[in-house]
């Protein structure tokens, strides 16, 4: 997939719990971004979930929200809907990646 010039790429990386499979096997979670920088729209979603199902699931949740905007929306979102035992790991996560978008923003 090709991605508009307007596009950036951003991560954000928690620790899941100790017995999560994700934390077996890569010591974290990890969550990267390609968002719009012009509206903050999210395009697209990846993550190191063991199973491509979660991340195809957690693309679901999060494509197409305002990485700025609508963080309370999102994590509503995961809460009411994502029982992994990630789920935390994916907020804190999720929050560090919006706390990123901002910073990178404030430069330009």
């Amino acid at each position: 997939m090709k991605y508009e010039k307007n596009t950036i790429y951003i991560t954000g990386v928690s620790r899941a719990n100790s017995t999560d499979p994700i934390t077996v096997m890569y010591n974290g979670f990890f969550l990267g971004m390609i968002i719009n920088k012009d509206t903050g729209e999210i395009i697209d979603v990846t993550s190191n979930a063991i199973s491509s199902m979660t991340t195809d699931f957690i693309k679901s949740m999060l494509i197409g929200y305002s990485i700025v905007k609508e963080l309370d929306e999102m994590i509503n979102e995961i809460n009411n809907r994502f029982f992994g035992t990630a789920q935390k790991a994916l907020i804190v996560a999720l929050r560090e990646v919006h706390n990123k978008f901002l910073i990178e923003m404030k430069k330009r």
